[in-house]
């Protein structure tokens, strides 16, 4: 983190100090935050960034050693459960006021900032401390993009591009062969097109067919191999990024049809599939040009609305768009959400999310998605990718 410049935004936000803190992973945010990823923290620990002063870290006793030199800042330790609290009291005593920020969100309203237990921020609150979301501190100081990691992300999508297209290359030249691939095997073709690309994952691709494709977080078995055959239709959504650890996630989906006359129920579902997502990077774009602010929710709204306008707004049973991450292809920033969530924090500059609206009729033996990233840039929203116009035709 940037310590000054994240302290003059505490004082713009009349906040006296931000209080990160984990315990056995349960807090990713501030363990990236902080540095201290990969790194032997069994015990309880805080760090405190003030408005003004130096930063301090407070660590159990047995882990001082286990720390990296690059943490910024002053080091206390304790050992009894009352060591502990008094650390704290003095830090929080230490503050000309006891406003801090902390990952947690009012009533849970948007569950990727809740981080902190109950229990933990009942023990700050005790000490006389005002707790607020750090949710725009995370979304500024965590979430955006340096230009070395757009270009990280850009070559990902390259790769995963390419591997996309590969996969249903393999699919065709297999009917042509006379063999029916199952959907595990084209899985194990991308995770291996990834390898050869030096990708990493956080989870296999989804490849879905004909009613799996209606599940949107469907897993492909190989104790239950499921065949791709000529006529059916064909999902895949894959996300992977390259291998170092600030390096950026890209993640689309696209559908095909394994022929050259797709059903025509599968050609509506995916033009007002598309037409939605257009609309909501048109939502985006315009924002942009206006010089107008843009909250997380408000992309959700035009993008579902469209869909419901069209008949299937009961069919559209996720968010719009996640943020993109580096240690997860899921980030901290800002969601397209107005369903799972409000979610009312603002896309910034410099921050990247998906746009991947979807419309699941299981019972028809139908599904679509389709999934772009974009990218706001000092230029303004970019996709770096391939759009899917229509669905892709294997033969």
């Amino acid at each position: 983190m940037d310590i000054p410049a994240l302290q003059r935004a505490l004082s713009e936000q009349k906040l006296d100090g931000w209080l990160l803190y984990d315990f056995h992973g349960q807090n990713p945010t501030a363990v990236g935050a902080v540095g201290l990823g990969g790194h032997l923290l069994t015990r309880r620990w805080f760090y405190l960034v003030p408005a003004r002063g130096e930063p301090r870290l407070l660590v159990h006793a047995i882990e001082a050693g286990s720390l990296p030199s690059h943490v910024a800042g002053a080091r206390e330790t304790y050992s009894s459960w009352q060591s502990l609290r008094q650390s704290l009291e003095r830090l929080v005593s230490s503050l000309p006021g006891r406003r801090l920020a902390m990952e947690y969100f009012p009533m849970a309203a948007i569950p990727y900032l809740s981080r902190v237990d109950a229990g933990t921020l009942e023990l700050v609150r005790s000490l006389g401390v005002e707790v607020v979301s750090s949710a725009d501190l995370v979304q500024r100081f965590l979430c955006r993009w340096t230009p070395h990691q757009v270009a990280s992300h850009v070559r990902a999508l390259r790769a995963i591009d390419d591997a996309k297209d590969a996969a249903f290359a393999y699919v065709g030249e297999s009917h042509r062969r006379g063999y029916d691939p199952t959907e595990d095997q084209v899985q194990d073709f991308l995770m291996k097109r990834f390898a050869d690309r030096g990708l990493v994952t956080d989870h296999p691709p989804i490849v879905a067919v004909n009613a799996h494709a209606g599940d949107p977080h469907y897993v492909p078995s190989k104790e239950r191999p499921t065949p791709i055959r000529r006529g059916d239709l064909l999902l895949i959504d894959l996300w992977a990024k390259e291998a170092n650890a600030d390096d950026p996630y890209a993640d689309i989906t696209w559908v095909a049809f394994a022929g050259d006359r797709p059903p025509a129920k599968a050609e509506e579902i995916f033009r007002v599939t598309a037409e939605a997502r257009d609309v909501g990077l048109a939502t985006v774009r315009a924002a942009f040009r206006e010089a107008r602010s843009l909250q997380g929710w408000q992309v959700d709204r035009a993008v579902r609305d469209h869909i419901a306008s069209k008949g299937y707004g009961d069919r559209f049973i996720h968010r719009t768009g996640h943020s993109i991450g580096t240690a997860a292809v899921h980030g901290d920033g800002a969601n397209l959400d107005d369903l799972e969530t409000h979610d009312t924090r603002e896309l910034l500059p410099g921050t990247a999310f998906s746009i991947e609206p979807g419309i699941y009729l299981p019972d028809e033996g139908l599904g679509v998605r389709s999934e772009i990233d974009v990218v706001l840039t000092d230029e303004g929203p970019q996709v770096f990718s391939k759009i899917q116009e229509e669905l892709v035709r294997i033969r």
